[in-house]
């Protein structure tokens, strides 16, 4: 399709992520058609160079009919082609338009995103695809499913959540089948898989790595001390998650308000919370696992999954609207009491941070996901203006949450001090209930946290 025109001398040409300039043109070129046409639309002009030049074409001419005749060949597209001039040089203009069904090159998708060309493979193209036909991962029918595969009682803990939290119909008389109907989490009496992740016994058998993997590192990623894996559902990793975190990974502070015993975590436990649920909710499931990893002067969070096109990191910081990779997931979440659904999940967390006098977390893209990450101002060990306890036994603490147990002997060892003030230290961690005495006297004695 053929359109003469003419541009003024003056017009200042932008690359951008509508916009891209060729030289020449090669048959090459149809990748970024391609990638045009997947997103949302765009021009490419033939005939400028890098610096946006007009530098002109000679075979303009011939351009305008083998390179529209190219795309519908390859590509079945139309897209419009113009031939436009300045200063007294001509150039090419192809107008692509977004499509709404899915266009491939031989075989193969391609996507423009900011000013570059990718091509999608293994998750990123799945999910291209599902949503060019309108599904979402979470609510397509899982057809090797039955509700022989759903955990009973997840389902009555989500329940009784959701009664809690006032967003539910009435459920009393409702069997399983009916309420997951209700929930819109069957078709024709077939699971979806929104239900396998959030209610099956195990949805590792259907999908690999419904997986929280934490691991409690030093100062470095190469100090790995010891590690931990959770696997279920949603509504069991919500909660077995938190309290493996609580159990071995974190050291609490413990103070007194005179026979008052106050336990303080490390972090706000709001926070925490609400990026377990943002990884849970937000995360491809056909992907790697979650990873929390706790340092000793940070913490963690990486789940796989990119941000959506029209939300950047930096607006995560303020307002913004919820854009759920599973919508289905994020609907029962939300049904349960565990979100809200207005975008403000990465807000609570920060706001948590920070009335926990912590610094800003950062939110950050790594490795095609999302990677949150807390900072402790100082080292919990430090805190003597707020602790009962001395160095050593918060030692000793952390000894015992890696090694479920610990000696006199080892006592003495990790701290290199003597029986008598291992001894000592011993009992006021038992008197405080911190520490539990195996029952047993003298050398032979253990202790393990209460």
């Amino acid at each position: 399709m053929y359109f003469g025109s003419f541009i003024n001398k003056n017009t200042t040409l932008i690359e951008s992520q509508n916009i891209e300039w060729k030289q020449n043109w090669h048959d090459d070129y149809l990748k970024w058609v391609c990638g045009f046409a997947n997103a949302f639309g765009g021009k490419i002009f033939i005939g400028i160079d890098d610096n946006g030049n007009v530098t002109g074409l000679k075979d303009y001419k011939n351009l305008l009919e083998t390179i529209p005749n190219k795309i519908r060949e390859h590509l079945a597209i139309v897209a419009q082609i113009n031939v436009l001039k300045k200063n007294n040089r001509h150039f090419i203009e192809i107008i692509v338009p977004q499509y709404t069904v899915a266009i491939s090159l031989r075989g193969r998708y391609y996507y423009r995103t900011g000013s570059t060309k990718l091509e999608l493979t293994g998750n990123a193209l799945n999910e291209f695809l599902l949503k060019k036909s309108g599904q979402t991962w979470d609510n397509v029918i899982e057809q090797t499913a039955t509700f022989d595969d759903i955990d009973q009682n997840s389902v009555h803990y989500f329940i009784n959540d959701a009664k809690r939290s006032g967003r539910i119909f009435e459920v009393e008389d409702l069997t399983t089948t009916q309420l997951f109907e209700k929930l819109r989490l069957t078709e024709n009496g077939k699971l979806k898989r929104a239900a396998i992740i959030l209610f099956a016994k195990d949805p590792n058998r259907f999908y690999p790595n419904v997986t929280v993997k934490l691991g409690r590192f030093g100062t470095s990623d190469d100090d790995l001390r010891f590690q931990e894996i959770e696997e279920g559902n949603i509504i069991k990793l919500l909660k077995n998650v938190v309290d493996q975190l609580g159990r071995k990974f974190l050291i609490k502070n413990i103070t007194f308000d005179g026979m008052l015993r106050i336990e303080t975590s490390e972090y706000p436990d709001a926070a925490l919370r609400e990026m377990l649920l943002n990884a849970l909710v937000h995360r491809t499931y056909t992907g790697a696992a979650i990873q929390l990893r706790v340092y000793d002067n940070k913490l963690s969070l990486w789940n796989e999954g990119n941000l959506p096109e029209n939300l950047s990191f930096e607006s995560l910081k303020g307002y913004h609207i919820s854009i759920p990779r599973n919508p289905l997931v994020a609907d029962i979440c939300f049904r349960a009491g565990y979100i809200d659904s207005w975008g403000r999940g990465t807000l609570k967390i920060i706001d948590a941070c920070k009335q926990f006098q912590l610094p800003e977390p950062t939110i950050e893209p790594l490795n095609g996901g999302v990677l949150v990450t807390l900072t402790k101002t100082t080292d919990f060990s430090t805190k003597k203006q707020t602790t009962s306890l001395n160095q050593r036994q918060i030692k000793a603490v952390q000894y015992v949450k890696e090694n479920h147990k610990i000696t006199n002997k080892e006592y003495q060892i990790i701290n290199n001090i003597s029986r008598e003030t291992a001894s000592r230290d011993l009992k006021i961690l038992v008197d405080v209930e911190i520490f539990i005495n195996s029952g047993v006297k003298g050398a032979g004695a253990v202790y393990f946290l209460k």
